[in-house]
This record gives C-alpha cells, sequence and structure tokens, in this order.
C-alpha cells in the first residue's frame, strides 16, 4: 500500500459515560422532527422525515468553546436528542431497530439560519448552513444498556441561563425506531453513526459570548461558549 501523502486526521472521538470513546464516522440529522419547530419554520403536516448531514470533524466536545462563524449574521441554537449507532445495518425494521443503537447524548445542531433561508429560497442544499466547522457540540454519551431507550423525558437549551427551548422526547414526529429504520433504507448504518433526532420549538440568535446549556432528562446535558 503506498504510503500517505501526509498523516492522516486523528479520529474524531466523543466520551462514554463510564469510560472509553466513541468512534465518529458520519453524522445525519432530522429536519423538523417536532410539530412546533415546523411550525416556526413555516411547515404544519406530518411528511416523511428527511435528513441532511454534518461531517464528523464538525464535532465540538462538551464544555469547549465554539467560534462564531464567518459569513453569518443570525447564528441559531438547536438542541437535539443524538442517537449514537453501535451495529451495522440496512433496511432494519422499526421492530429491531434499538438492537443498533449503542447510546444517547445531548447535541446542538448549530445553524447558520440566514445562509439557510437563503439555500431554502434558491432551492439549493443546506450543506454551508448545517455542516460548518464546530457545528456539533455534543455531550457524553451515555450507554443504552444503562439508560434504556428514552422515548419521554424533558429536553431544554438555556441562553446565559434563561430558558429558550423547552419540550418532550415525546413531541417527536418520527420516533428513534422509525427514524432508524427509515434512515437504514436510504444508507447503511455502520457503527460509529451519529442521528441528530430534531429540535423542539424556540431556536434563536446567538451572540459572542453566550452560554449555552443543554439538557435531556435522562439522557444527559451539553454546553458551550459561543467564542
Amino acid at each position: 500500500m503506498a504510503d500517505l501523502v501526509f498523516p492522516a486526521p486523528q479520529p474524531v472521538r466523543v466520551p462514554v459515560q463510564g469510560g472509553g470513546f466513541f468512534p465518529v464516522r458520519r453524522i445525519y440529522c432530522v429536519g423538523r422532527n417536532y410539530a412546533e419547530h415546523a411550525r416556526e419554520m413555516g411547515h404544519d403536516s406530518r411528511e416523511p422525515p428527511f435528513f441532511f448531514d454534518k461531517p464528523a470533524d464538525a464535532v465540538v466536545i462538551d464544555g469547549a468553546p465554539i467560534a462564531y462563524p464567518p459569513q453569518t449574521k443570525d447564528l441559531q441554537h438547536e438542541i437535539e436528542l443524538v442517537v449514537a449507532i453501535g451495529k451495522d445495518g440496512a433496511a432494519i425494521g422499526e421492530h429491531a431497530a434499538l438492537e443498533h443503537v449503542f447510546g444517547y447524548a445531548a447535541g446542538l445542531d448549530m445553524t447558520r439560519r440566514d445562509l439557510q433561508a437563503q439555500a431554502k429560497k434558491a432551492g439549493r442544499p443546506w450543506t454551508m448552513a448545517k455542516g460548518f466547522d464546530q457545528s456539533a457540540p455534543i455531550g457524553v454519551i451515555a450507554p443504552a444498556s444503562v439508560i434504556g431507550h428514552p422515548a419521554r423525558g424533558a429536553i431544554s437549551l438555556s441562553v446565559n441561563g434563561a430558558v429558550r427551548q423547552r419540550g418532550d422526547l415525546g413531541e417527536q414526529i418520527w420516533s428513534v425506531p422509525e427514524t432508524v429504520a427509515f434512515l437504514s433504507r436510504l444508507v447503511t448504518l455502520r457503527a460509529g453513526d451519529l442521528i441528530m433526532t430534531g429540535t423542539p420549538a424556540g431556536v434563536s440568535a446567538v451572540r459572542r459570548r453566550d452560554v449555552l446549556e443543554g439538557s435531556i432528562e435522562g439522557v444527559g446535558t451539553v454546553s458551550t461558549v459561543i467564542a
């Protein structure tokens, strides 16, 4: 095998509750998976789930600061349940979907909302609105063997101590088993994949030096500061 022409990047790793690290392969994100958020984004019907992605190196480990990204004047927060896949599978049935889940974490889908609006208007991809550097802060992954598979529980996000987003995992339009099964019919899911499952209503802009603190009942927390 030919030598690499430059050193390969280090794998992206997320700490796991109880020890060890989860190696990240891909990050899939579900769009508009809470009814109230769908309505605040201008949609009011249950549609099949749709997906966009973020690069693995967009991950920021819990507590580390993130830089305010360039080319935006409207950086917004989205608190989300993150599903960590621990077993490969394609065309997975809903009844077997949770067998492929290693664990769960709280995460933030940071979004350049003005770039997203421009992309929507032009019918273009959301990549530069969603997949930019440091756009995916993620908390410690809690193994499902420890916490089970949460289908309900409070999910919230505060900025500088003031709550901006509040909802419940039970309000998801598409449940975790439904989402895993649907996505696995589009791509083969692999151990190391993360799925960010959508955000409740209340998304809003943040500024430099804002402190973001997210929490999901029974799962964990995520925090960052906008540098």
